[in-house]
């Protein structure tokens, strides 16, 4: 194959090679061809990607050591221990069984364990993944349906995960028709008829974008409509009752500019001649993902009043969007070493991978198979959003997140003194589902444990793992409660900054567990009522509090009640996000 001419003749990949077509000479895939076809396809791919040379010998001879009579020993003496621990990494995981048990916990973790020593294992095996799939109509329909699952639950949310959003995309694409034939056979005929009327309307677009571009002296370097893609567009129409009639953004146009200042260049262009959509800018340059994707999103009324979506970034973003950790290993590879390699150790500590040595640490504290394989994916596979803190840290969360899953991502002891949450600046419940762009504060209490109700509506393993340790340790503190009354504090105050804090250092110094905390402000702004619940003290203790309360500055007025612990806390949650309980439903 023409890549291979990029390598000596009797470098390491070539070598490789040889041996490859040796070991699986008069092999054959159920397609009929040759198998070295598929060895040979899956190194190209990692070549493309820019991976080192050690990288493209392994995915040459990733299937030696499963499908031979090779064994990895004979990798490590012909082809060294770098080379022999690659195929390692990729044989543990043949396949992932389909059965929710033992084995597919166990062969998850093993992977996981594979890929957390060195990433080129997870980049080789998404490679192998490709190909498997775009050859995948050769098997038969059970295992065409097993693998595509496998691909849209496991593969291409980490393929996300490491920033290649178009490799993720494309799997999602390829295994849409197999894992859900008819959903796709719907939507294909859904937006059948407008599919000439969406490329003529882009190439407009783009004749329209140059005049723009050339009125205002800006030069990109790439400029492309496209449809959204089939699946992406299928999870899109899931949230809107599956009308496509309400999906306006179906042509995205992405420009690619010489520099930072350019894209924001184009963009200010962009909005002087199309007036933007609400709440529908994103600025991953200024804030990237978790992932590391930069870019900048904007939806406007473009031509004809069409709602269209612009992408804009530079050429490396671009790049690092396509191949995400690919691309930063290349341009390692090409600044360091333009001789030699680039080497695993120079990209652990990046910020994006960050999430690599948090899954391995997680994984090895779940004891219990069936939990793993579950919280796996909802916490790291599942759909992503990302929140910000008040310092304007980007914080990466499955979807259906609280703010507790938020405070314990931040700290595990934030998350347990957590007490009350605002989010854009209002008092949110603590059960509340956060949206990608919130801005999250988390209030606290010195000395506060975890609430055993917590578990109720957490969605990550780190938080449930944390308050479920915690009521462990504190079984007969929870008991003790269980039996004891609970009493209200009802304090209207002027609304003034950091009341709330000075309230609940009031119940910390008093070493007074809150149960509840919830706010609400006047509409004028001009006063705000606090409830704060807890387990009742003394009576002493109680007077003292009511003491402080009073004499805390902007306190207007306090009163407190008293209700068994058997009656059931009220939930936050009801108007104005605001922690005001629900009304009964009729």
């Amino acid at each position: 194959m023409a890549f291979l001419e990029r390598y000596g003749s009797e470098g390491l990949v070539q070598k490789a090679r040889r041996f490859a077509e040796t070991a699986h000479q008069g092999a054959f895939r159920v397609s009929g061809d040759p198998y070295i076809t598929h060895c040979l396809a899956v190194a190209e791919t990692v070549a493309e990607w820019g991976l080192d040379e050690p990288s493209v010998a392994a995915a040459l001879l990733h299937d030696v050591a499963e499908d031979t009579s090779h064994t990895l020993a004979d990798l490590e003496r012909v082809f060294g221990a770098e080379v022999k621990f690659l195929v390692e990494g990729l044989t543990k995981l043949k396949t992932i069984p389909s059965n929710e048990g033992e084995e597919k916990a166990e062969n998850l973790r093993k992977f996981i364990v594979s890929f957390a020593e060195d990433i080129r294992v997870l980049i080789i095996k998404l490679a192998d993944r490709l190909h498997n799939m775009k050859t995948l109509a050769a098997l038969p329909p059970d295992d065409r349906k097993r693998i595509a699952d496998e691909t849209i639950e496991i593969y291409a949310p980490l393929a996300y995960r490491l920033g290649m959003q178009k490799l993720s995309g494309e799997l999602e694409d390829l295994a849409f028709p197999h894992a859900l034939p008819e959903e796709f056979a719907w939507l294909a005929r859904a937006i059948q008829d407008p599919y000439e009327e969406r490329l003529a309307y882009a190439e407009l677009l783009i004749s329209k974008i140059r005049s723009l571009f050339a009125t205002h002296r800006i030069e990109p370097v790439a400029l492309d409509a496209r449809a959204k893609r089939h699946y992406s567009l299928y999870k899109k129409l899931i949230r809107h009752d599956m009308d496509v009639t309400k999906i306006y953004d179906l042509v995205a146009v992405r420009i690619v500019m010489p520099t930072v200042a350019d894209c924001y260049a184009a963009l200010g262009a962009i909005h002087q001649e199309w007036p933007p959509l609400p709440g529908r800018f994103k600025d991953y340059i200024a804030r990237p993902k978790p992932n590391g994707y930069r870019s900048l999103h904007t939806t406007v009324f473009c031509v004809d009043h069409k709602i269209t979506e612009f992408q804009i970034r530079t050429l490396e973003m671009h790049e690092e969007a396509e191949l995400g950790i690919a691309a930063h290993w290349a341009y390692q590879q090409a600044r360091n070493n333009p001789e030699g390699t680039a080497r695993w150790e120079g990209m652990r500590d990046r910020k994006e991978l960050r999430w690599v040595e948090q899954l391995r640490n997680w994984q090895n504290a779940l004891g219990n198979q069936e939990e793993f394989v579950q919280s796996l994916k909802a916490d790291f596979f599942k759909d992503r959003i990302f929140v910000l803190t008040p310092a304007n840290d980007v914080i990466d969360l499955p979807a259906g997140a609280s703010p507790v899953d938020f405070a314990y991502r931040i700290h595990s002891d934030l998350g347990a003194s957590c007490v009350g949450a605002k989010v854009n600046g209002k008092m949110t419940p603590l059960d509340a589902e956060l949206r990608s762009g919130d801005i999250v504060e988390i209030i606290s209490q010195r000395g506060k444990k975890p609430s055993e109700d917590w578990l109720r509506f957490v969605k990550t393993a780190q938080a449930k793992q944390k308050i479920r340790g915690a009521i462990r340790n504190s079984d007969r503190r929870f008991k003790e409660r269980a039996e004891s009354r609970v009493i209200s504090f009802h304090v209207t105050n002027e609304d003034r900054p950091g009341y709330l804090k000075d309230v609940t250092a009031i119940f910390g110094n008093a070493r007074v567990n809150i149960l509840r905390l919830a706010s609400n402000t006047d509409p004028r702004r001009a006063f705000a009522s606090v409830l704060v619940e807890c387990a009742e003290p003394s009576k002493d203790a109680v007077e003292k509090l009511l003491v402080k309360l009073k004499a805390l500055p902007g306190t207007r007025e306090v009163h407190c009640t008293h209700h068994d612990a058997a009656r059931p806390l009220r939930r936050g949650g009801g108007r104005g996000d605001r922690g005001i309980p629900r009304r009964n439903k009729k």
